[in-house]
């Protein structure tokens, strides 16, 4: 498996003074944004930029939703994690056995934007707002994936994602939702 016995045990990051928001536990999160009524859970994505300026994108496995498919690492925040932001470190421990070692900003999927964006399950039973944070890691030098989760993974340039291609090899991207959101986050580490 990718993750270590405990994926907690390695959750001894920082993270930037406006990030405070989320440093609170998901039903708090939910009750102070007043959305506890709106939503049934909160997903987190995961952007690392890697010394070379790409991000790291994952693709999901072929037996699972959107086979084959790339994103960025990530997943549901659980009532047992402290906080969204301990959640967001857990999932990359789970996903690609990276660990945060500072979160940034949160990006949404573009500016003037507020952040969060709002979506179904494929059943249309559950409402989730998937919380998207740009996040530093200790070392980008070996990503380790859960194959029930990812199949492959690969380091994307802004372009690359914009074109969803990487030296020959097709990259199709979950959802527009999630390609903006990359593409804002390349943007912002620019400014």
């Amino acid at each position: 498996m990718a993750q270590p016995a405990d994926p907690l045990a390695k959750t001894n990051f920082t993270f930037a003074d406006s990030l405070s928001p989320y440093n609170v536990s998901m039903k708090a999160w939910l009750t102070q944004s007043n959305r506890q009524n709106e939503l049934n859970g909160i997903a987190t994505a995961i952007v690392i930029s890697s010394s070379e300026n790409k991000v790291l994108l994952v693709q999901r496995a072929a037996h699972d939703s959107m086979p084959g498919r790339w994103e960025v690492p990530g997943g549901a925040v659980d009532e047992e994690d402290p906080t969204i932001l301990h959640a967001a470190a857990r999932e990359l421990v789970e996903e690609a056995g990276l660990v945060a070692a500072h979160f940034t900003r949160v990006v949404s999927e573009k500016a003037g934007l507020d952040p969060g964006y709002v979506f179904s399950n494929r059943a249309g039973t559950a409402t989730w707002c998937r919380l998207t944070f740009a996040v530093e890691v200790e070392s980008c030098e070996r990503v380790t994936l859960d194959p029930n989760e990812h199949q492959a993974h690969v380091w994307a340039t802004e372009q690359e994602v914009r074109d969803q291609r990487v030296e020959g090899l097709e990259i199709p991207i979950t959802t527009n939702s999630v390609q903006a959101t990359i593409l804002e986050a390349f943007r912002l580490k620019r400014e």
